[in-house]
């Protein structure tokens, strides 16, 4: 027979859930435990981060080989206590949090190395069921007799956080892109440039696209059509690549031998224009919220590709018809904006649980609470 479990509660309380890559620093993963220690009996509680990219879904999991591989995993041990509180309280949000929760709160502290990727999904098909292939950040607390044991879903409580990046300060560069084609029985080339304002847009932000063409050749030119396109590389496990078209404008406009064209295009990549699109990727989910195309990754010199996980980065191209097609395209970022110092970061969706305590000053937390059942 099973042992009978003894039941407590514990409640995990983090000040956000989405955390900042500035790519010279990584915002700190910082909270607070609450437990009842009376119903430990001698059990500890840890608190783990880890970092996880799932290439399968979990129900795929068989004879004992799971479709994931932990990228980082770190554990610390908050009951009982190794050090003081006060040398591992870091934040004055966790110094409010110990002291209106009194002597069964206690604070844990994480530091992300600088090599791990964003969170970012591929969006699943609209009949696809289970996990999707992500890389997914975990907060995970848990009790037993030591942290080498197997972990019991019934013993444990689990909060997803994000880690975003923010886009890096503007540089001045103008990007432009510019190329001539030679056609045979044809004395004369037909040039083509394609440019955008700036290098850097964000998400939710038209992208105006110019194009211009001079065709000095004897074809004559038609169906432009202008579009933006998502290029996800899979560079851990394999070189996969998926090239999704997320927004695109075709037109009837054409280009007689001997004749030019300058003309503005304006483009809308949106995840509302592309709900049920399998293969898309997206900046990672909280549960129950909405999200948005990825963010480009940004990636440090120094760091390896591979851990990565996956790279995400955008173009825009030009494809038009000269008795074959014919194409450009040009390179650029999006991204979510960078917010003002002191403004903190940009509103949260709907859906975002929150709850605030009044202490002084008002302070919002994220709360996960669950009964634990310690097996004696």
């Amino acid at each position: 027979m099973n042992p009978e479990p003894s039941v407590f509660q514990v409640a995990v309380y983090m000040a956000k859930r989405d955390f900042v890559d500035h790519c010279d620093f990584v915002d700190p993963v910082d909270g607070v435990i609450v437990i009842d220690q009376g119903q430990l009996k001698g059990k500890k509680v840890y608190v783990m981060l880890s970092c996880t990219f799932r290439y399968g879904r979990q129900d795929m999991d068989v004879m004992g080989v799971a479709f994931r591989r932990d990228l980082f995993v770190v554990t610390r041990q908050v009951y009982p206590e190794l050090q003081d509180k006060e040398k591992l309280t870091h934040t004055k949000v966790q110094q409010k949090l110990l002291h209106k929760l009194g002597d069964n709160a206690f604070p844990f502290f994480f530091e992300f190395p600088d090599n791990l990727p964003c969170s970012i999904a591929l969006q699943p098909g609209p009949s696809d069921v289970g996990k999707k292939c992500a890389v997914e950040f975990e907060v995970k607390a848990f009790c037993c007799e030591n942290q080498d044991e197997k972990i019991n879903k019934q013993s444990s409580v689990r909060l997803t956080i994000r880690k975003i990046q923010f886009s890096p300060e503007n540089s001045k560069l103008v990007p432009v892109a510019e190329t001539t084609f030679e056609f045979l029985m044809s004395e004369k080339p037909l040039h083509l440039k394609l440019s955008l304002p700036k290098e850097t847009f964000y998400h939710g932000e038209p992208i105006p696209v110019t194009v211009e063409i001079t065709n000095s050749s004897s074809r004559n030119i038609k169906d432009i059509s202008v579009s933006v396109e998502q290029v996800t590389n899979i560079v851990l496990y394999s070189n996969d690549k998926y090239v999704k078209s997320v927004a695109k404008e075709e037109t009837s406009d054409s280009v007689p031998s001997g004749t030019s064209l300058k003309k503005d295009y304006t483009l809308y990549p949106l995840l509302a224009h592309n709900k049920d699109r399998r293969g898309l990727a997206l900046d990672g989910r909280l549960k129950h919220e909405d999200t948005n195309l990825a963010s480009s990754s940004i990636v440090k010199q120094e760091v390896l590709k591979e851990v990565q996980g996956m790279l995400v980065s955008y173009k825009v191209i030009v494809r038009m018809i000269a008795s074959g097609e014919v194409s450009l395209e040009l390179p650029f970022k999006l991204m979510h904006s960078n917010p003002e110092p002191g403004t903190g970061l940009p509103p949260l969706p709907l859906g975002f649980f929150t709850s605030l305590l009044t202490n002084q000053k008002l302070c919002v937390c994220v709360c996960v609470c669950k009964q634990l059942a310690v097996y004696r």
